[in-house]
This record gives C-alpha cells, sequence and structure tokens, in this order.
C-alpha cells in the first residue's frame, strides 16, 4: 500500500474525462449539501445545490443512485459507455448509474436535487433499477405531471430569486415525502441485507450475502438488480471503488485501512483503472481540497446506507 500512496502524491498534469475533454477546474464549482429531513431519510441520501456560472462546463458524475433534480439553467448532455447521450430535461430523473459518465453543460449550471437511497428509489419510482439504469430522463414520464406542478414553479421561483437553492431543496424533499409508496416488506428487509453485506467489507463474499439473505441465489440475483441495478458481484466491484475512493480523499489512513486497501485490488493499476470507471476521477484527484462535488459525493456519510 506504500506503492499506492507514493504514487497517488506524484501523479500530476490537467484533468479529462473519457471523452478526452479538459475538465471544468473544481474551484470554479459551488455545492452547498443539504441534510434531508428526518421522515424522508431512509429514501434521501442528501439534497444538494450545485452551481457553476462558466459558459462551458465538463465534469463527471460518479456512478451513483438515482437523483431527482430540477436543471433551472444550463443546457446539455450526459454521456454513457454504451454510447448513448441524454439531454438534461429541466426537471429530470437521473437513474441510477452503473459507472461514472461525463457531462458536457452550455452555462451557467445549477441544479437543485435530491439523491435517493436504493429504498428510495423503488419507493418513489417503482422501476426496476437494472431495466432503467444509465440514463437521464424527463421527470414527468417516471413520476406523472404532478411533478411538473411541483417543479415548474420551483424553477421559475429560483430564477426569478424568489426563492434559494435551499428553499428548493427542501420543496422536493416534501415533494418526495408525500409521493414515496412502501414497497413489499421482505424485498425492504433484503435492501438493508445487501446494504449492510456492501459495507461490510471492501470485498465481501456472495456466500456471506446469500448465508443472510431468506431467498435462494437466484432470487437474490433477481432482487438485487432490480432494486440496486446490479448483480451482487457487479455492485460489490462499483462499491468497493467508492468507498476506496472515499478512503483514499481523507489526508491519512491508518494501517488498518492501508492494508484492507492492499488486500482488495490486485495491484496499483488495477486500483486506479475500477476508481476511474466508477468515480470519473485518478486517485490523486480524491484528495483535490478544492473538488466539493466530487468529495462531497464519495464521503462516507453519503454512503451511509453501507454503513459507512
Amino acid at each position: 500500500m506504500v506503492e499506492f500512496q507514493d504514487s497517488i502524491k506524484a501523479e500530476n498534469g490537467v484533468e479529462t474525462d473519457e471523452l478526452g475533454f479538459e475538465l471544468t477546474e473544481s474551484s470554479l464549482i459551488t455545492v452547498d449539501y443539504i441534510a434531508p429531513p428526518a421522515a424522508i431519510s431512509d429514501y434521501v441520501t442528501t439534497l444538494y445545490h450545485f452551481r457553476c456560472d462558466e459558459a462551458k462546463i465538463r465534469d463527471v458524475q460518479p456512478s451513483s443512485v438515482g437523483h431527482l433534480a430540477l436543471f433551472p439553467y444550463g443546457k446539455g448532455e450526459m454521456h454513457f459507455r454504451a454510447g448513448h447521450r441524454d439531454p438534461n430535461y429541466e426537471i429530470s430523473v437521473m437513474t441510477p448509474l452503473s459507472t461514472a459518465n461525463p457531462i458536457i453543460v452550455d452555462g451557467p449550471f445549477h441544479v437543485v436535487g435530491a439523491a435517493l437511497t436504493p429504498l428510495g428509489w423503488a419507493s418513489l419510482t417503482g422501476l426496476h433499477a437494472g431495466q432503467h439504469r444509465d440514463r437521464l430522463r424527463d421527470a414527468r414520464e417516471v413520476l406523472g405531471d404532478d411533478i411538473a406542478e411541483i417543479g415548474e414553479p420551483l424553477n421559475a421561483h429560483y430564477r426569478a430569486g424568489t426563492k434559494t437553492g435551499r428553499e428548493c431543496a427542501l420543496a422536493i424533499a416534501d415533494y418526495i415525502g408525500g409521493k414515496v409508496k412502501p414497497i413489499n416488506s421482505r424485498h425492504a428487509d433484503l435492501i438493508k441485507v445487501v446494504n449492510a453485506w456492501l459495507g461490510s467489507s471492501l470485498s465481501p463474499d456472495l456466500a456471506d450475502l446469500l448465508h443472510r439473505a431468506a431467498y435462494s441465489e437466484r432470487q437474490v440475483q433477481r432482487l438485487t438488480e432490480r432494486y440496486f441495478g446490479l448483480s451482487p458481484q457487479a455492485l460489490a466491484r462499483k462499491y468497493r471503488a467508492l468507498r476506496a475512493a472515499a478512503l483514499l480523499s481523507f489526508p491519512q489512513l491508518t494501517p488498518e485501512f492501508e492494508a484492507e486497501l492492499g488486500e482488495a485490488f490486485f495491484d496499483q493499476s488495477h486500483m486506479i483503472r475500477e476508481i476511474n470507471r466508477f468515480v470519473g476521477r485518478t486517485p490523486a484527484r480524491l484528495r483535490d481540497l478544492d473538488s466539493p462535488y466530487l468529495s462531497e459525493m464519495i464521503a462516507p456519510k453519503n454512503l451511509r446506507e453501507l454503513g459507512s
């Protein structure tokens, strides 16, 4: 693990995404994070207000859970590994992402939104996460016209300066609280079991999940993809990279965490490839104190469904 640390310190140069574009300087981006009300904390990991007033914004969205977001300013596209591109609608649902994806926007670019837990995604949308992953969709197609009745006035108030980003985010939280529906109680229990399994180790053993779950292996595979968007093995790989990135963003690591990282990846290049695939940054950038958006999205508190 010493080699990992030394390599991270040695990396330098201009940061680019997979399309070869130079990314917008992190110091030009401002993000406020708002804790969700306690009543919806099972459904939302965080509320946020993102701003960048540059004429052209190029960034990378880390692999994540689903989001409900307002885009009062900025028109652009998210580029996906499968080759398709989706525009950002003024009221959007970002479905669960299996990898990090570049974003290119004509600015200024302002976003107010909510990052959903796997339970929140299922309870709010009712959609199969695996069948609908890796898309940016018009929220009306997913949630119905009532989201436009809330979202359009919020965007107008934001542009007029009569509501702040925080007020808009809390209004989104109120909408989510009134919209979520209960899911099958046994499925909800399995979501908790999968969360705990993912949080138990950087490389959790599938046999341990099957032992904890009250389902057959085939059912566990099917239900995990339904609620999380990926099979258990692929999900563990994704969260290994996200949690490793969170650890590497710390100024210093304990010997125990260094040892765990060293055991989780074959070698240094493997770790870098995995973090770049799921987080969209090289390890050197994870310690950039001027990267508020990235730092917060991979912070342990925003992986709290994993018991992090």
